[in-house]
């Protein structure tokens, strides 16, 4: 068996990758400023390592304080999360770092000399080789589920007879707990589900996969959206998680005809688009996985040719930008008010390209999804 990550000709050269990254750098501090690049470098590092009491704390005090205690708090929580091995080398090679050259007296003339910051940085370049080996192999493998979620996904457009369908996912991390999905269930009914699994990454997507195969096994058994409701809850609730719940907005269609049928549970309430007119539908029921025997009820909602229902997860109106604002319902609605006769696809991607223009360079926070689904005769 060949190594892969062994050196081949085709790999490319170090000197050349940095030239490469140091233009990259360049550019974008020129974009953004070194300020700019550099204070979201910390934002990061301060929403990954400190809690929100920490947080709160370092509010509280002078800029000179803060910065001394902020940095003491960094170094403290990055060696907690380390594995204890790893942590004791950390510690050793910080010590080491700041140690100096010591010289040490054996007997008469002779003396030798230890490089104390050599030893600590061979330890702490050690320490940094393993964290990579756990970050690129964990990589490996998020790709892999990567990959096995946009196989699950279906195509952007499907067709339905008298409708206009686009549907879209973008995870805020490698893989995402966001559903969207689109079922043909039989000659003349089909199913569009767009769901919210609580969380992020790994666990949200596993559990994202389970309701997804479950909606794909149970939607053609039930007539009824409650009941078919009920069913999907019972298993989550069966099969889940502790503290681990999704919303679901789960619509039927019938092919050329008006009639939608929506079972909506804890899910962000579709809004239909007649007109310049736009119309939020009642709320729903519980969320699923979180009361074995609780209760959902299936809404109908009768649209005509130009009429628009959007479903959409919390990740749009919840997306924020670098200064923690929320892109929020009103914008939202605002857009929707002038989408009123367009296609689809035009709708949908106006609202992406809105939400990504006001996030801007900010890291994204959570998964944004939609659905659009238009009477097109």
């Amino acid at each position: 068996m060949t190594d892969e990550r062994r050196d081949s000709p085709g790999d490319p050269r170090l000197l050349d990758t940095l030239k490469r990254d140091v233009r990259h750098v360049g550019s974008e501090f020129r974009q953004k400023g070194w300020q700019g690049t550099i204070g979201r470098t910390f934002t990061e590092l301060e929403a990954f390592y400190l809690s929100t009491h920490a947080k709160q704390r370092l509010s509280e005090m002078g800029v000179v304080r803060r910065w001394a205690v902020f940095v003491w708090w960094l170094l403290k929580s990055l060696l907690l999360k380390l594995t204890p091995a790893r942590r004791v080398m950390l510690a050793i090679s910080l010590l080491l770092l700041v140690t100096g050259i010591q010289t040490f007296s054996f007997g008469e003339g002779t003396q030798v000399s230890f490089r104390f910051p050599l030893i600590g940085t061979i330890l702490l370049l050690l320490v940094l080789m393993l964290e990579l080996q756990d970050k690129l192999l964990a990589r490996d493998e998020l790709e892999a589920g990567r990959k096995v979620q946009l196989a699950l996904m279906p195509e952007r457009s499907p067709g339905v007879p008298g409708w206009e369908l686009w549907l879209f996912t973008q995870p805020a991390n490698d893989v995402g707990g966001d559903l969207v999905d689109f079922l043909q269930i039989d000659a003349r009914r089909y199913g569009v589900s767009v769901g919210d699994v609580a969380g992020k990454a790994l666990p949200a997507a596993l559990l994202m996969a389970k309701l997804q195969a479950t909606l794909r096994a149970l939607v053609p058994q039930f007539s009824a959206l409650s009941d078919m409701g009920g069913a999907v809850n019972r298993i989550l609730c069966r099969d889940g998680l502790p503290n681990r719940f999704a919303t679901l907005a789960y619509v039927e269609l019938t092919a050329d005809s008006g009639a939608v049928r929506l079972l909506n549970a804890g899910h962000p309430p579709p809004l239909i688009i007649r007109g310049r007119q736009v119309d939020e539908l009642p709320p729903g029921s519980m969320a699923l996985g979180i009361i074995a025997d609780a209760a959902f009820t299936e809404q109908r909602v009768d649209l005509s040719e130009g009429d628009c229902l959007v479903a959409y997860s919390d990740g749009i109106t919840e997306a924020m930008n670098a200064a923690g604002d929320f892109f929020g319902d009103e914008r939202l609605l605002s857009l929707l008010h002038d989408c009123g006769g367009r296609p689809a696809a035009e709708t949908g991607t106006r609202v992406i390209a809105a939400v990504e223009s006001f996030v801007g360079g900010a890291r994204p926070h959570d998964d944004i999804s939609m659905a659009v689904v238009r009477r097109s005769r």
